[in-house]
Parts: structure tokens; C-alpha cells; sequence
């Protein structure tokens, strides 16, 4: 994938909703076809879910015995992939952690030539009666946890499913030079959070002037509701509820039009910083 922004005006991003499983040789093959066919419809960069390495409903101990290291089966295979079809692929994996019983929820973002960068999740999903703290370890805070990469002249920024109903991540992302949030997600259902994700999703948009592009699972066990949300809060693209891919173009110039007329950013009177 080229860097130079006069390789496209838009950047053509694709979500591919699916339902990572126990079965991480499945999800590995899952992801080859979806990446393939997305790149198929001209998407250069391709989002996965959270957990698509390996995922069980409850989570329990072999969430740990199933983790891989950044140099592991799973990213080596994301990173073939990418340099088949000339893509930067975003995904979620269990990666191992500083001990034997809990592991990382990572995101990497890899192109053909290795990984250009990894975000290790910050807020975990203790709420809902959901425990993740009791199996996964919280990934570091401040300036040096901030994940971004450069694709065709964009600045994406990386944060993961939960992180999304805390706007503080957003903004340092935002204050990173990102132009486009992308969320891998695993967002449980239950009582209103399809809402919560659809309006979560547009906010973030809409306060940042910026490209949110996010993967959930499908039911039943996520909302699903994939989207490629624009700077003013539209949704270009997205899947319903069953597996499937959505792609649209993410523009720098529209970016540029919209804090024209809402300079929302350069005239907040706060900054943000970590706890």
C-alpha cells in the first residue's frame, strides 16, 4: 500500500463483520476470504473485529492457552495477507501477557513489509455484568500507548470495542493527527446497546470532525452494525446484523471541509490527560 496521497483522492476502507470462534486455524481461513473479497472490491485498508484470533462465550482459561505472540501464527498470516492483495489489515488478537493466566487485547496494523502499529486495549469491560479484567491484563496509558499509522496521505488511530464510551481516548488520537478512529469491537448485546453502539459511533465522529470506521461481531452474540461513519456523523457504509463486508472512501478534503465550518477542535479550552 503506497503512503502517497496522490495515489487516490479517497481512501477506499472496508469492515468485515464476522464471528471469530474457538477454532483459530477457522478464523485464520475466515479472514484470508474476507480479506480477499475486500480486496476484491478495492478497499486498501481492511478492518477486522476484536478477538479474531480466538474468541469463546464465556471467556475462560483458554483464552490464555490460545494467545500468540506479536510474531505468531496470527499476525504472520495478516501480514501474507497483506502483502497478497497489497492492503493494510487492522485486527484484534489474545495476545500473551506478563503472566500465564490473563493475555492482551491487541490490535495490530499490519501491511506487507510487518506491523505498523499495535494498540494493547485501555479500558476493560467491567460493566454490564461482564468481568473481562478477569482474564485480560489493561494495556498501558499516556503518549507512548497512543496507536496510529499513515496510509495513502491518512493518519488512522486505534482503540478497541469498550475504549468507545470514553471520548479522552479519542481526543488523544485526535491530538495524535488522527484523521480516522478505527474500533475493532466485540459489542455485547443486551438491553439498548445497539443504540449505544450507533450513537457511541456517530460521536465520536462528530466531536473529533473525524472518520470512525468500526468492526462488532454479528448476533448473537454482538449487535453487529459494522460502519464507515463520516466527519459530520453519516453512516457511508455498513452491515446489518449478519456477516458481511461494507466499503466506502475516506476523504482528507472532506475532513478539511467540515472543521471549516465547525472549528470544534481549535477552540476547545481543555486538553486531555491520562489518570
Amino acid at each position: 500500500m503506497s503512503d502517497s496521497p496522490a495515489a487516490s483522492a479517497a481512501v477506499p476502507v472496508a469492515v468485515c463483520q464476522f464471528a471469530p470462534t474457538a477454532s483459530r486455524t477457522d478464523n485464520r481461513e475466515r479472514i484470508a476470504r474476507l480479506a480477499a473479497d475486500a480486496a476484491g472490491r478495492g478497499a486498501r485498508v481492511v478492518v477486522f473485529p476484536e478477538y479474531s484470533s480466538y474468541f469463546v462465550d464465556p471467556m475462560d482459561a483458554s483464552l490464555a492457552e490460545n494467545a500468540e505472540t506479536l510474531d505468531g501464527e496470527f499476525v504472520s498470516t495478516l501480514t501474507a495477507l497483506a502483502a497478497d492483495y497489497g492492503v493494510v489489515i487492522v485486527a484484534g488478537l489474545a495476545e500473551r501477557a506478563s503472566d500465564g493466566a490473563h493475555v492482551r487485547n491487541t490490535v495490530v496494523a499490519v501491511r506487507g513489509d510487518g506491523i505498523l502499529a499495535t494498540y494493547r486495549k485501555q479500558h476493560l469491560y467491567d460493566a454490564f455484568g461482564q468481568t473481562e479484567s478477569d482474564w485480560i491484563e489493561a494495556g498501558e496509558t499516556g503518549a507512548t500507548a497512543t496507536a496510529t499509522f499513515e496510509g495513502a496521505g491518512m493518519r488512522f488511530g486505534l482503540m478497541t470495542c469498550y475504549d468507545l464510551r470514553f471520548p479522552e481516548l479519542s481526543r488523544t488520537l485526535i491530538d495524535a493527527g488522527a484523521d480516522v478512529l478505527v474500533v475493532p469491537a466485540e459489542w455485547v448485546r443486551g438491553p439498548l446497546k445497539e443504540h449505544h453502539w450507533t450513537t457511541l459511533l456517530a460521536a465520536r465522529a462528530i466531536e473529533n470532525t473525524a472518520y470512525v470506521v468500526a468492526a462488532d461481531h454479528p448476533t448473537p452474540i454482538g449487535v453487529g452494525h459494522s460502519q464507515i461513519v463520516d466527519p459530520q456523523g453519516v453512516v457511508l457504509a455498513g452491515i446489518g446484523t449478519v456477516e458481511g463486508i461494507a466499503v466506502a472512501g475516506v476523504e482528507r478534503s472532506v475532513i478539511e471541509r467540515v472543521r471549516e465550518s465547525n472549528p470544534s477542535l481549535r477552540v476547545r479550552r481543555y486538553a486531555v490527560s491520562p489518570r
